[in-house]
């Protein structure tokens, strides 16, 4: 498979990435951004890109994926929910609206949330605009569209969010989460559990496209892509 990253330097992002230079099923990956993720890998293929609302002019770049996850996301505190459209509907729809011209065939795969609204009608204003923006990728002509939606997930591996409140919350709340995963695996997701089953349903399709927590760990469960891997370069510092 020929895949395309958005947000590969955050934190579900780097797991993604993670798994996908683990996976003998990836050919290519493209991480598309406006920084540079630091990873080293012969498959790996880096396309800085600072106006994440348009794509006119690398679209020569954006041709030939087989799959898209689309990893890109903000934290909704604080923000007035015009700015959260902008930065989740709006930037989200500008990428998938042109890969779908470019790329028909492709599967897009959408890391939402847990509680996202489908109805876009509740209280709870992150989970209206996840839920329009789910239900607007769903109706665009891709071949398949999955929307992920984790709850609390574990980062591993050494990956670390990009914020620092995030940062320290993670470092308190890390070994309380290793337990919390051994006794409710169905309600905590490690980073590397969403890169394998985003991998899955990439090249196996899911028997529905909302995907929630117990959903993706069942993925995980039954995917051949853990018994895959191959080593992965460090980073370069």
């Amino acid at each position: 498979m020929k895949i395309l990253i958005f947000g590969a330097t955050g934190m579900v992002g780097q797991g993604v990435l993670r798994e996908c230079l683990r996976s003998a099923d990836v050919d290519l990956v493209q991480a598309v951004g406006r920084t540079s993720t630091g990873q080293l890998d012969p498959r790996m293929r880096e396309l800085i890109h600072h106006d994440m609302f348009s794509y006119d002019s690398i679209e020569s770049s954006l041709k030939g994926f087989d799959a898209c996850f689309f990893c890109l996301g903000v934290s909704s505190a604080g923000m007035s929910e015009t700015d959260y459209s902008r930065l989740t509907f709006d930037l989200t729809l500008a990428a998938a609206r042109t890969l779908t011209r470019l790329n028909p065939d492709m599967t897009f795969v959408y890391v939402s949330g847990a509680g996202a609204d489908s109805t876009e009608r509740g209280r709870s204003m992150w989970a209206r605009v996840k839920g329009r923006t789910e239900n607007a990728l769903q109706r665009l002509p891709f071949k398949a569209v999955y929307l992920f939606r984790p709850g609390a997930i574990q980062p591993l591996d050494g990956i670390r969010s990009k914020t620092r409140s995030y940062r320290i919350l993670y470092a308190i709340a890390n070994p309380l989460l290793t337990i919390l995963r051994g006794l409710l695996p169905d309600h905590i997701l490690t980073t590397a559990d969403i890169g394998q089953a985003m991998l899955a349903v990439a090249s196996g399709g899911a028997e529905k496209a909302v995907l929630e927590v117990a959903d993706i760990r069942q993925i995980c469960r039954t995917t051949a892509h853990r018994a895959t891997p191959l080593p992965v370069e460090q980073p370069r510092s």
